[in-house]
């Protein structure tokens, strides 16, 4: 059977037609930035007339950030799409602009960790934990070979995980969650604040007004500058904070570690987020496995493809 599965971020729209394990085709356009529901729908069903359209097409899965009722097909906050979404039925709406053609939404995540763990550097393992570190920080988790949403669809977020207690306000209004050291959005936040309060950084001079981007950290890094190393540290030292719980709460035996900074900085990134868990596991002889995700760019659009297939088989 072929399924389309689509990656739905806050900067792009990615997708694919995934068929008998493969990839036959994929597209991408740009998120829009305002217009709401019906823009954001328009750009998907954009996106799949590039992918060739849906004759032959089973159905359509979708990831996309926040939390979603998987059931209903509705993403309960986007704040990083067309302006800020709340309640937005994308399932339905996507499928009625398709024609009927069953969509299926789950958290991006949850997708992405999906995949890995199918067709990625998760394959075979039992227990699994995804993190994924870009704008922001998500997690999807995998238990006893199952993708597990939990009661309220959020389990695995580990990105909301208090790391730092009484730290850094994260975005979602709490205090010391990973997100606030590891997310993108929040460095760069810091990395601003700091400037302004006279901690001058490469960071805001190779930026200037426009994003933060992953090429804008490697560069900054490079030139060792000293902001930058220190908010890469706390990335780190929050992530492997986070990671060392997890293990130690449901003794998982695979880590994947993916997403946009994590594709940008490669394994040795990866190397410390593991050094720094198992400087704080509670099993020091673990043989709990810290890697990097495999699949890149595509993980999160095979994932929803996947998800798709997984849900209409379930129904």
């Amino acid at each position: 059977m072929t399924w389309i599965g689509i990656d739905l971020g806050g900067t792009k729209v990615y997708g694919v037609v995934h068929h008998a394990d493969k990839i036959k085709t994929d597209a991408k356009r740009k998120t829009p930035t305002e217009g709401g529901p019906d823009a954001v729908v328009a750009t998907i069903a954009g996106v799949i007339d590039d992918l060739g359209g849906i004759d032959g097409i089973k159905g359509v899965g979708v990831g996309a950030p926040g939390p979603v009722d998987h059931a209903a097909g509705v993403v309960g906050q986007a704040p990083n799409l067309a302006g800020g979404l709340r309640d937005f039925a994308l399932g339905p709406l996507l499928s009625k602009a398709l024609g009927g053609l069953p969509v299926y939404v789950d958290n991006d995540a949850n997708v992405g960790t999906l995949a890995e763990h199918k067709r990625g550097a998760g394959k075979g393992a039992v227990d699994l934990l995804g993190v994924w570190v870009g704008t922001g920080v998500g997690g999807g988790l995998i238990f006893d070979g199952h993708l597990r949403r939990g009661r309220t669809g959020y389990a695995g977020e580990i990105g909301h995980i208090v790391a730092v207690p009484h730290g850094r306000l994260c975005g979602c209004g709490h205090e010391g969650h990973v997100e606030a050291y590891a997310g993108r959005a929040s460095m760069e936040r810091e990395a601003r604040a700091r400037a302004a309060a006279g901690r001058t950084n490469r960071l805001v001079e190779l930026a200037g007004e426009g994003r933060m981007t992953s090429s804008v950290w490697a560069k900054a890094l490079e030139a060792r500058d000293p902001v930058a190393v220190e908010l890469i540290d706390s990335a780190v030292s929050a992530l492997g904070t986070a990671v060392a719980d997890a293990v130690t709460l449901l003794d998982l035996d695979t880590v994947v570690v993916g997403g946009g900074l994590t594709d940008r900085f490669g394994p040795t990134f990866v190397g410390r987020i593991e050094q720094a868990t198992r400087d704080q596991m509670f099993n020091q002889s673990s043989p709990t496995r810290v890697v990097p995700a495999s699949l890149g760019d595509q993980s999160g659009a095979i994932g929803a493809a996947l998800m798709a297939a997984e849900s209409a088989s379930s129904t």
